[in-house]
């Protein structure tokens, strides 16, 4: 496929699907990997509302280097493809979170979910925004070789 091509392939992934899974690590490098419903802004901004008692929340706090993946777990064996990403994830202190709850609310909606504000996941609220920026894209090679990624750039 072209790189065009790949590069569709990740932009359709990304929103033909509500959950991705965010992989996490706490100090001492223990993994930790949690489905979470997110939105988008730009296939590189991802923003999902958990409490900062979860265990993924906890270990961004510690440690912000994430990995997510995103595929359709209803396919046929050996057809499947994904999206993988390494990003740095963070929690969004009040101030910094008006742009990514309104792109997360406007998705929420539009899946039939509820409509959330800044108000929602404000310090002290049981939920907090938090958003993890990619800084790769990969996908499957579909090349005939056993499984392996190749590197998708989205610009």
């Amino acid at each position: 496929m072209s790189a065009t091509g790949d590069a569709q392939t990740v932009r359709d992934i990304i929103e033909a699907n509500c959950y991705l899974v965010l992989a996490t690590a706490d100090a001492a490098g223990r993994p930790w990997s949690s489905p979470v419903y997110f939105a988008h802004i730009g296939f590189t901004e991802f923003f999902w509302v958990s409490s900062p008692e979860a265990t993924h929340s906890r270990n961004i706090a510690v440690r912000p280097e994430a990995g997510i993946a995103i595929f359709d777990s209803q396919v046929a064996i050996g057809t499947g493809q994904g999206v993988y990403m390494s990003a740095t994830a963070k929690l969004l202190e009040d101030g910094e979170t008006a742009r990514g709850i309104e792109a997360f609310s406007r998705r929420s909606v539009a899946h039939g979910g509820l409509e959330w504000t800044s108000e929602d996941v404000r310090a002290g609220a049981g939920l907090r925004l938090y958003r993890a920026t990619a800084d790769s894209h990969w996908i499957l090679a579909k090349d005939g070789r056993p499984d392996h990624r190749i590197p998708v750039p989205l610009t």
